[in-house]
């Protein structure tokens, strides 16, 4: 009889642990498809969002008017040429020559005008036959309404042209989803040192 209890008592912590052990793997399979199911979620590569979430309503439409400083030449050169090509010394127009710059902007022509910020990135002579070059340049804003934002742009220089127009491409703070145009206009050149004074109008949708 003892023995019969004995049995039976080990029969019934076998089903017992048996079912505790399906529940403990089932416990640990939903879990673990759970965690799964949330991990696809915080990763998923693309979402559409309502135009609300950034506030993108009517959008402004400015005008941003100022003078560009390119000082080539002399101790307190803004822009240096940092790389060339084996035919750039004997290219008509340069070609290869890649000039950094970190020029001031102002409000009027002269250097000592207001400063409203830098304009930051390079240049490169990318035309055999023409004057003519791929300018790549943030406009880092630092005058009060704009201070911090910036503007980026992307197009074709051709430097002898009265009027010269390139894509705004981006921005950053104010600025962000900028898109629009740049106008300039050489307003000073020296044909002794090459330093030139640009005026820039740019029309910026944000």
């Amino acid at each position: 009889m003892q023995m019969k209890n004995i049995i039976h008592t080990i029969f019934h912590f076998l089903i017992w642990f048996n079912t505790m052990a399906n529940n403990l793997i089932s416990t640990t399979f939903i879990v673990v498809l759970f965690s799964l199911v949330l991990a696809g979620k915080s990763q998923t590569f693309s979402t559409n969002l309502p135009r609300s979430t950034l506030r993108l309503g009517r959008q402004n439409l400015t005008r941003l008017h100022f003078f560009f400083h390119d000082v080539v030449g002399g101790p307190n050169a803004t822009a240096i040429r940092v790389a060339a090509a084996p035919i750039t010394n004997t290219s008509s127009t340069g070609f290869g020559a890649v000039v950094m710059m970190d020029n001031l902007l102002t409000v009027g022509p002269e250097p000592n005008s207001t400063g409203v910020g830098r304009a930051q990135g390079m240049y490169a002579s990318a035309d055999l036959n023409n004057m003519s070059f791929m300018m790549v340049q943030n406009y880092v804003f630092d005058e009060e309404r704009f201070n911090g934002s910036t503007l980026s742009i992307l197009g074709r220089n051709p430097i002898s042209s009265p009027m010269r127009e390139f894509p705004v491409v981006g921005g950053t703070g104010v600025f962000r989803f900028a898109r629009g145009y740049a106008e300039a206009r050489t307003f000073f050149f020296s044909a002794t040192n090459g330093d030139a004074i640009v005026e820039y109008n740019v029309y910026v949708l944000h």
